[in-house]
């Protein structure tokens, strides 16, 4: 991750707008990465930073779940490129992601892939909603 991204990991990633904490930190979590790619090339380039990444998010136990690419909105203005999700098994080792001095040395490809993201932890909710 870029300077400023790994900035705000150690800015928030201990805040949580829900019950004043993130519970367990034995839990597995979940990242939803929502991607919107620079224009001219920002999606080959992201596609040369997953290549790279993956070693190090593999190692981790990080694991993708689920990935889709949006048609369109029909309530709302979202339009992201791209969006998935990685489960970790916890907290503490997703966060060793972003401080691994391999990591930081490919992190520039994701900067440089993108316009925008956004990256929400997530946890699974068993039952919230009817099938």
């Amino acid at each position: 991750m870029g300077s400023r991204t790994l900035a705000s990991f150690r800015k928030y990633g201990n805040r949580s707008r829900m019950h004043g904490g993130f519970g367990n930190m034995d839990n597995r979590v979940y990242m939803l990465n929502v991607l919107w790619f620079k224009e001219g090339g920002g999606a080959g380039k992201y596609a040369e930073y997953v290549a790279a990444a993956a070693p190090y998010v593999n190692e981790l136990g990080g694991k993708l779940v689920e990935s889709y690419t949006p048609e369109s909105a029909l309530i709302g203005d979202w339009n992201p490129d791209l969006f998935f999700v990685v489960e970790w098994p916890d907290w503490e080792t997703f966060m060793k992601l972003p401080q691994n001095p391999g990591y930081q040395k490919i992190a520039h490809l994701r900067e440089e892939a993108l316009r925008d993201s956004l990256l929400i932890r997530c946890r699974r909710e068993s039952g919230a909603l009817p099938e």
